[in-house]
This record gives structure tokens, C-alpha cells and sequence, in this order.
């Protein structure tokens, strides 16, 4: 019979660490969830912000009364993805003009459409459009012959006729400077609510 020496046969024991700390306090356990949670909101936040809503601040009073200058709003950069634009829609743009400046007006006429503007009265196809979002007091009497609205491009004007710049200036937009869609008001509290 063979006898095994001590060497032949080893056991592992554990090691203990002199330095390793005990369990963590009940402190501590909320602390180390309140941070992950802090974490996990700052990124959630951050992909919603950068993929989805963006805040944005309204400068300028051209789509009064709908919106008003310093109106805080978020505007959904992610809707025309899956939707297609439609009259009557408030999009922000790129200014043709200068790519580096954005601007919010409302969609009055779609790719194709024939638009013509008779002293402030505006028509699409031959038919004047209602327009509520236009009070009296904003409407103007400027007129504009008749056009047909290029492909992948947007007729867009602002509320407040008498003093807006828009397509009646720099001509329709193109498709590809529209990235997003005015959603809803935050601040001031007084104008919170969807942008109709």
C-alpha cells in the first residue's frame, strides 16, 4: 500500500487578506445605487437629447401667437424618420441662406403642390387653405405668383405675416436642411402645452 505524502495530496486553504474591507454599510449600498441610477439617467438623458428631443429657445416673434420670442420648447429630430411632412406642420431648418442658423416656421405647401398668394390670401392647388393659427391682426397683403413647390422641398411661412422672413424670401426649403418637428412648450410655464 502506497502512502501518499502531505506533497502528493496538496489542500488549498484560503487565503485571508488582512486589508479586505467588510460589507458595505447600508449608507453606502444607497449611495453606490443613487449613483448608478444618477448614471444611468445622465446617459438615458443624454441619447434622448442627442437622438429623439432636443430643447431649443425661440428667438424672434415671427410665429406669434403660436410660439413667442424666448419660448422654450423640444423639438423631435426623429419624427421624419418615420413620418412624412405634412401642411401644418411647425419644423425647425437650417436657413438656406446660412446652414450655420436655424429657423422655425410652419409648412403651408408639400412637394408638387401649386401655391399662389393673393394679398395675404394663400392657396394651394386652387383652393384658399384656412389658416386659424393666423389672427387677423398678423396677416399681411403681400402677394405671390403662381408656383409649383419643387420636389423634396417645403413652402414654409411664419404666423406673423406682417413681419416674417420666410420661403416668400428665400424660396422653399430643402428637404434635407429640415431636421425636426416643434413638439412642445416647456417654459414659461404660461405657454406650456403641444405646438399645434
Amino acid at each position: 500500500m502506497n502512502e501518499q505524502t502531505p506533497e502528493s495530496n496538496p489542500v488549498i486553504q484560503p487565503v485571508t487578506n488582512p486589508i479586505e474591507p467588510g460589507p458595505l454599510s447600508r449608507e453606502q449600498s444607497r449611495a453606490g445605487l443613487w449613483l448608478r441610477d444618477l448614471l444611468i439617467s445622465v446617459a438615458a438623458s443624454f441619447l434622448i437629447i442627442t437622438f429623439l428631443y432636443q430643447p431649443v429657445r425661440v428667438e424672434g416673434t415671427s410665429m406669434q401667437p403660436e410660439l413667442m420670442n424666448q419660448d422654450r420648447l423640444f423639438i423631435n429630430k426623429f419624427a421624419y424618420h418615420f413620418e412624412s411632412i405634412s401642411r401644418g406642420d411647425v419644423v425647425v431648418f437650417h436657413y438656406p441662406r446660412d446652414p450655420s442658423k436655424s429657423y422655425i416656421k410652419r409648412v403651408i405647401a408639400l412637394p408638387g403642390d401649386t401655391l399662389r398668394i393673393d394679398e395675404g390670401r394663400v392657396y394651394v392647388d386652387g383652393k384658399r387653405i384656412k389658416e386659424p393659427y393666423v389672427p387677423a391682426r398678423y396677416r399681411d397683403t403681400r402677394s405671390l405668383p403662381e408656383m409649383v413647390i419643387p420636389p423634396n422641398e417645403y413652402f414654409v411661412m411664419g404666423d406673423h405675416r406682417s413681419i416674417s422672413s420666410d420661403s416668400r424670401d428665400f424660396g422653399p426649403v430643402p428637404r434635407k436642411l429640415i431636421y425636426g418637428k416643434a413638439a412642445f412648450v416647456y417654459w414659461p410655464a404660461d405657454n406650456m402645452g403641444v405646438v399645434r
